[in-house]
């Protein structure tokens, strides 16, 4: 549905390094970059795009879902996460009460924005 989310970080440098370490297991890189207010626009090879430029306003905490392959690629950005110093805020699992193959995991980033990455597929 999306071709890209755009939303401001109070910490550029900081906010940058954290979603690329975390992302990294999803194969997320930088694709493009401009002046910290323009910004940086992070993707996987030919997926929808996150981008995020530096603002002085308060960021309003958004969730953000990011799809996983596997269940492996929940844990490894779980733990890429909590290195990049994120705020555990549900460690890799089931989540049935979602549907029977839901398996996520949830992290507080810098800004305080709840990022979940989650898997639909089951267990291999």
């Amino acid at each position: 549905m999306f071709d890209h989310v755009k939303f401001g970080v109070s910490d550029y440098a900081a906010s940058k390094a954290f979603f690329l370490k975390a992302l990294e297991p999803l194969g997320v890189a930088v694709v493009s970059e401009g002046s910290p207010t323009y910004g940086v626009e992070l993707s996987p090879p030919g997926k929808a795009s996150l981008c995020l430029y530096q603002t002085e306003e308060k960021p309003a905490h958004l969730h953000l879902a990011f799809v996983a392959e596997n269940r492996q690629q929940v844990d490894a950005f779980y733990r890429a996460a909590l290195e990049a110093g994120g705020k555990d805020n549900g460690a890799p699992s089931p989540r049935p009460h979602y549907h029977p193959n839901y398996y996520a995991a949830f992290v507080i980033g810098p800004d305080g924005h709840n990022l979940e990455v989650v898997c639909h597929q089951p267990e291999a």
